[in-house]
Formats: C-alpha cells, sequence, structure tokens
C-alpha cells in the first residue's frame, strides 16, 4: 500500500465534514433490495455504507486508508449502525465470488478488477457505479486518463450484465446542467 495509503490518509485527515451516498445510490435507491450483503468498495470516508446501512442491508465497507476507516466507524457508532470497516486493499484482495448482493463503487476505477467485481456479485445483484470521465466540462476530479473512463466505457466494463440506469451526459447540451464529468450506472446480474 505504502504512498497511495498515505496519499488517502492524508486526503482524508484534512476531510472533517460528514460523508454523504453518491449521486446514484441516492437517486436510485429505490432499486436497492430489502435484504442482503451490500459492499461499498473503496469507501473512502463511507457515506455509501452509511446509507446502505440506513437501508436495512447488512453492510461491508472496505479502504486501503485507516484514516476513513476509522472516520467511518466513528459515524457509525454514532447513528447506532452496524457497518463491518475494514482496512483493506480492494486490488490485491476482491471480494470473493458470488458474495454480494449489493456493490457500490464511487471514485474508484481499476478496470483490471472489474471482472472480479462481476464475479462477486450474486446472481441477481445490483451494481450502483459512479466515477469520472475524460470528458469533463471542469477540472473536477484526476487528471490521469487511467482514472477517467471513455465515452461509453462503463457499459463496455460491465458489458454481461442487464442495464437499469446509465447516464453519462459528456458535452451534449446545456453544460450547466445534468451530470457532468461522470458517469452513472445501475446494472443487475442476471
Amino acid at each position: 500500500m505504502g504512498g497511495l495509503q498515505e496519499k488517502w490518509d492524508n486526503i482524508y485527515q484534512d476531510k472533517p465534514e460528514e460523508p454523504t451516498a453518491s449521486f446514484v445510490l441516492s437517486q436510485y435507491s429505490y432499486l436497492l433490495i430489502t435484504e442482503g450483503i451490500a459492499l461499498d468498495l473503496a469507501c473512502g470516508q463511507g457515506g455509501n455504507a452509511l446509507f446502505l446501512a440506513q437501508s436495512g442491508l447488512e453492510v461491508q465497507a472496505w479502504d486501503t486508508s485507516p484514516v476513513a476507516i476509522e472516520q467511518l466507524k466513528k459515524q457509525a457508532k454514532l447513528k447506532k449502525l452496524d457497518i463491518d470497516a475494514r482496512v483493506r486493499d480492494v486490488i490485491t484482495s476482491p471480494p470473493l465470488p458470488e458474495s454480494i448482493d449489493v456493490l457500490v463503487v464511487s471514485f474508484f476505477l481499476d478496470r483490471e478488477l472489474c471482472s472480479q467485481l462481476y464475479s462477486a456479485l450474486k446472481p441477481g445483484g445490483i451494481l450502483f457505479y459512479q466515477t469520472y470521465c475524460q470528458q469533463k466540462t471542469s477540472k473536477q476530479g484526476p487528471k490521469n486518463p487511467d482514472y477517467l473512463l471513455a465515452d461509453n466505457e462503463l457499459l463496455q466494463l460491465f458489458s454481461q450484465m442487464k442495464v437499469r440506469i446509465y447516464q453519462q451526459d459528456a458535452f451534449l447540451g446545456d453544460a450547466k446542467q445534468g451530470l457532468r464529468n461522470q458517469a452513472i450506472l445501475v446494472a443487475e446480474k442476471i
């Protein structure tokens, strides 16, 4: 982990605000199942994990940053929510096959991990994914293209899934409206 863990520890150390759920999860939460195991992958401070736990799911939250995980544990305790929050390098230790009912990934991209994420979902499992794109209307998000989606790439990365919701506004129309700089996907493993 080393430098990557230190980088994220420093970022989270300076982010004292309460975490919030990603747009894709909060906007489309009506598509959540009512019971099962949910994973907030690369969870950061755990806004998605807190939201999932409040929805009644059994929640796991993994991140490489001990600082972020400690912040999440404090929030969960404060809100009286049961969340299994762990320091875990999701790239070297991805979830086991067919172990997750709901998988939430926000603002994290490792293309080589996507097939393992698909495998981690149980049949009927739901993926909520949101991250940054190459076609951006502002400097928001990473600059490194390794962490930016090409046009429609998220659909290609999870092509074996049934798409329920997809949005990538890019430069189309009025750039002051809509979800710019990001793509979102809600998909079901058939």
